[in-house]
């Protein structure tokens, strides 16, 4: 799946399966959006399970750089999760997070997925806005569950998805 966008110049980007191989690239690129980044040793433990799958969204004829985003899913027994997702900051705001949404739902539904849940911070007003974009409701909190450094904790909204 191809996807162009338009902020500054046209880039186009491929929504790749992520690999194990890919591990130290997320972890580089999770760093730089979150209070506690996960290591490459987390991500490649994560991507050695089996109900775990996840796309990368890599710059097209620039098949060295590193992704400009990620998101990361697991499904078991008809019930998925999105584990992570995050998109560089540089090009935030430009297509890439609707795009990896749109990858997992895709994979979703060729295996049948009942349902879709994340958790996303409350003060994340920019991805609330894409989740509810793409269908999800709220369905729960979990008050401070975020440590935001210098800014406290803030809670977590339970959103789902559902796929049939």
């Amino acid at each position: 799946m191809r996807t162009t966008f338009f902020p500054g110049r046209k880039r186009e980007y491929a929504m790749e399966p992520l690999r194990p191989v890919d591990a130290t690239a997320l972890a580089n690129l999770h760093q730089d959006g979150f209070a506690r980044p996960w290591s490459d040793g987390e991500f490649a433990a994560l991507l050695e399970q089996e109900p775990v799958f996840g796309f990368a969204a890599r710059e097209v004829g620039r098949p060295k750089a590193p992704p400009s985003g990620f998101v990361l899913a697991r499904l078991a027994a008809g019930e998925a999760e999105i584990l992570m997702i995050t998109v560089a900051r540089a090009v935030r705001r430009s297509g890439i997070g609707w795009s990896l949404m749109d990858a997992v739902l895709r994979e979703l539904h060729a295996q049948r997925a009942e349902s879709l849940f994340l958790e996303v911070d409350e003060t994340n007003h920019g991805a609330i806005a894409l989740y509810r974009r793409l269908g999800f409701i709220q369905v729960g909190n979990r008050p401070g569950y975020y440590e935001n450094p210098g800014a406290g904790r803030s809670g977590a909204l339970v959103m789902r998805r559902d796929l049939r």
